[in-house]
């Protein structure tokens, strides 16, 4: 096994004997059915007999054919572009397991909806948290995710959340399936990628270069009215009460503004440009989800105008929304590597592009080890507070 690389065992172990494994039931929505047959393939479990469909008027029915009462539930359900049907499906079925007295209701949701709505912006709100909190009030006890946007959101629930981590198949994929991989620059599409840049290039002994600028504005650079500033007077009250105060020592330092409260100055962010060398040799971007890949489209101009030979994306999620395909395959990419968390079939119909890693095995050894009252270090082994 080459340096950096952390394998994943072939299959998860069969360590559940025929009492536990008839106390497990492994139901799934809509969203992703292929995943949730290859979880249960993995533990050697049928998948349970639930049917989700919607009425006339769009509402959504959750029906349970076998009995839940005192038994282990994993409801797999992932997030997709029509991420509010695929929420509403988590919370009523969850809701119906709980009322159905099941022993313990764990949500697998290996890409969670809303991730990136996880900070105030605007006069908006943390959507996160609304999620978080709608979760833990329909009966879910525990929480399997993977690569949250933000490993920070895991605050918002009041349950236990396991945050797993895709990067040990992504370094594999890059050290078996990318050739003289050594040659290459792990590359941060942005400044806030840098971290998990860095990570990548500390576990593949590479060198790491950093994309700045921005081709539009950023959200969380646009125009607030919570920050107006006051109504212009013509005085300025520090002045007032500086004048009806005896002169000290100490407050002869103080400076005091001329007219009310300054202003900040607008950020003005250049074109895109690039911090590093990639002349001669492979770029492999890396993030943790990929959905508008304008982005990505612009970081790879850039990259191929300074002398990079090849271009490789690599993200956890495959979200590609819009006509993502469509761009990405008239693009300088080379190829874009995504797991198996979101479905993606008919985006690689239309884009020869796009490769998937399967990580129903990961899921599938958190569910056993869950279920088994196990530890779940093993699987973060190696992991650090930068990733």
């Amino acid at each position: 096994m080459r340096l950096g690389s952390v394998r994943p065992p072939k299959r998860c172990r069969s360590d559940m004997d025929s009492t536990s494994a008839s106390d497990i039931v492994i139901i799934h929505g809509n969203s992703h059915p292929d995943l949730a047959n290859l979880v249960a393939e993995r533990l050697g479990i049928k998948s349970g007999g639930c049917s989700v469909f919607h009425k006339t008027n769009r509402e959504t029915m959750v029906e349970i054919g076998d009995s839940v009462r005192g038994k282990d539930i994993y409801i797999i359900q992932t997030g997709t572009k029509d991420a509010n049907n695929n929420i509403m499906e988590l919370l009523i079925m969850a809701y119906a397991c709980k009322t159905s007295s099941a022993r313990s209701i764990v949500g697998v949701i290996p890409y969670l909806p809303y991730s990136k709505q996880c900070k105030m912006r605007k006069r908006g709100c943390i959507v996160s948290k609304l999620l978080a909190k709608m979760m833990c009030t329909s009966g879910l006890t525990h929480i399997i995710t993977m690569d949250l946007h933000q490993k920070e959101i895991q605050g918002f629930f009041d349950i236990p959340v396991d945050n797993l981590r895709a990067s040990p198949f992504l370094l594999q994929y890059i050290q078996e399936s990318i050739p003289d991989y050594r040659n290459s620059v792990i590359v941060a599409r942005n400044p806030n990628s840098a971290k998990k840049a860095t990570s990548y290039a500390e576990r593949l002994r590479l060198g790491i270069a950093v994309i700045h600028g921005e081709q539009k504005e950023a959200e969380s650079d646009q125009v607030d009215g919570r920050y107006s500033p006051p109504p212009n007077s013509s005085y300025d009250v520090a002045d007032t009460v500086e004048m009806c105060l005896p002169a000290t020592p100490s407050r002869t330092r103080t400076i005091s503004v001329s007219v009310g409260v300054p202003e900040h100055p607008q950020k003005v962010k250049p074109p895109l440009n690039l911090v590093g060398d990639v002349n001669g040799r492979i770029a492999i971007m890396v993030d943790d989800l990929i959905d508008d890949v304008q982005s990505f489209v612009a970081a790879a101009d850039v990259l191929k105008e300074n002398g990079a030979c090849k271009i490789y994306v690599l993200a956890t999620h495959g979200l590609l929304s819009s006509d993502a395909p469509r761009l990405i395959e008239e693009s300088a990419i080379d190829e874009v590597v995504v797991t198996n968390t979101i479905p993606h079939e008919v985006q690689k119909l239309q884009c020869h592009k796009i490769k998937t890693i399967d990580i129903s095995i990961l899921i599938g050894e958190a569910i056993r080890r869950i279920h088994n009252k196990e530890s779940m270090s093993y699987l973060f082994r190696n992991v650090t507070l930068e990733d």
